[in-house]
């Protein structure tokens, strides 16, 4: 997705570039032999957000000469809890990959799969049906382009040790993207009110958060709109056929090897994801 370099193009990093490329390096390293890193913000306070993004593309890079494709975008920090606890009151973003995306109902091994110390995410995901260009997006905008939406689960997971990260550093490390799960029902979005749903998630049968689609920048294809608009402005649009994850509606839950997840969310369906 060439588009995407715009970003390394259009924002002129304050960091040194060889710097960045041995950041992005790291954490693809850290990706692949399942390790941690001590916090960039803690040996590299001077790190900016731009800075963080186009070490994320670097990291990406890497990903990409291993033969994967992007294949859409996930929003992160959406909700009021997690923007406080990072002290950050913008969402951030990453990148999707084929490579991260694992069938409805699928037992995901957590070694296999790269996962490190993986939490649970239950959300609302958009498919478009037709491309979409910042600025100026708004939340019709993106339901008249978007084909359909399905409850999903983001397997969220950080490179970072102990999940110690301020903002830079969840943006470096893709926005702490792992894997991810989309149901398999898909609800034209006009079709109900999104605000409204109530998403209901269960640990091995056990109540695991729940959450209103309001909890997503009060509807969740606002977090679509604004994604789309931060990106507009490097000249990247949202292509159709992109996927995008519209961010967690309840706090995010710890998984371990024999834990199933499930979730409902009303009107959408159903999602389950397992892990050995």
């Amino acid at each position: 997705e060439p588009q995407d370099r715009c970003l390394l193009t259009d924002t002129d990093p304050t960091m040194d570039e060889t710097l960045i490329r041995r950041l992005g390096d790291e954490l693809y390293e850290a990706l692949r032999q399942r390790r941690t890193l001590q916090p960039l913000t803690e040996r590299h306070p001077e790190i900016a957000v731009d800075d963080a993004y186009h070490i994320s593309l670097h990291m990406l890079s890497r990903r990409e000469r291993d033969g994967e494709r992007v294949i859409g975008k996930k929003i992160g920090v959406t909700s009021k809890p997690v923007q406080d606890m990072l002290n950050v009151h913008q969402p951030d973003f990453g990148f999707l990959t084929d490579a991260m995306q694992y069938p409805d109902g699928a037992t995901i091994p957590i070694a296999g799969a790269g996962l490190i110390q993986p939490r649970a995410e239950g959300e609302i995901a958009f498919m478009l049906k037709s491309d979409l260009q910042g600025p100026g997006v708004t939340r019709d905008d993106v339901l008249a382009a978007t084909a359909w939406v399905a409850p999903c689960f983001e397997i969220v997971d950080s490179r970072i040790h102990d999940w110690k990260i301020r903002i830079q550093d969840t943006v470096a490390d893709n926005a702490s993207c792992g894997v991810f799960v989309i149901g398999t029902q898909h609800i034209d979005p006009v079709a109900l009110d999104l605000a409204a749903v109530r998403m209901r998630m269960t640990r091995n049968g056990e109540p695991a958060g729940e959450g209103l689609g309001a909890a997503v920048q009060g509807h969740p294809a606002e977090a679509v709109a604004w994604l789309a608009n931060t990106l507009g402005r490097f000249g990247i649009p949202f292509r159709a056929g992109e996927l995008i994850l519209s961010g967690s509606l309840a706090p995010l839950v710890p998984a371990r090897p024999g834990d199933r997840f499930d979730l409902e969310i009303e009107g959408l369906g159903r999602c389950a994801v397992a892990f050995s």
